[in-house]
């Protein structure tokens, strides 16, 4: 048994019988039963990017005609995070399994770029989902603008990382190249952050998150 069990065991213990657990005892449970992914979680996260997958190749493909670029794959695992709030580790884990499901042939035609680039996506994040952005108490704006700013880092990076191999390989002007994916990035990020504020509100009630 761990010390941190038999600290939570001790607090349940000390308290009268049939009295409610106090706040920290609460706390100590919470965080116990927190510390891995449940079953539960797995399975939202595989749905999730599955649905991802399948709304980038088919709806992706047909925004792609009228000049949009949705990256729902960023939009799948932002959601996952969203609902779950998992520690950073673990949302680097969410992170490189997006980027691996991205290295499908169908999904990716620059490989391996999108594992770094949704990897420090999930990252992010999962760092800023502890940020309050509640207005009057009620409307929470986190998931948009979580889901903007981890687009941006993703797109960029991916951007960054694809105008160096591809760009100053050949002598090419690597600002120039990166400025040129600036509008698409920006695009999918306004597109991603509106998409996941609608879902994440009725998710979070419908999963009881």
């Amino acid at each position: 048994m761990t010390e941190n069990n038999t600290i939570a065991m001790d607090a349940a213990e000390t308290a009268p019988k049939g009295a409610p657990r106090t706040a920290a005892a609460k706390r100590e449970v919470a965080k116990q039963e927190k510390k891995g992914f449940g079953v539960q979680d797995l399975i939202l996260v595989a749905v999730l990017l599955a649905a991802g997958a399948v709304l980038k190749l088919t709806l992706g493909t047909l925004l792609g005609a009228f000049g949009m670029k949705p990256n729902f794959i960023i939009a799948a695992y932002c959601l996952a995070i969203i609902l779950i709030r998992p520690n950073l580790a673990q949302s680097a884990a969410i992170g490189l399994i997006a980027g691996l499901v991205c290295q499908i042939p169908m999904l990716n035609a620059t490989p391996l770029l999108n594992i770094p680039s949704e990897l420090l996506g999930a990252l992010v994040c999962g760092a800023l989902i502890h940020v309050p952005l509640k207005i009057g108490g009620k409307l929470d704006l986190n998931p948009l603008m979580t889901t903007f700013i981890s687009t941006c880092v993703s797109g960029l990076t991916f951007a960054a990382l694809s105008s160096y191999i591809n760009v100053i390989s050949v002598g090419g002007d690597f600002f120039v190249a990166l400025a040129a994916y600036v509008a698409i990035v920006l695009g999918t990020a306004t597109f991603n952050c509106i998409f996941v504020q609608v879902l994440a509100l009725p998710l979070q009630k419908m999963l009881k998150r």
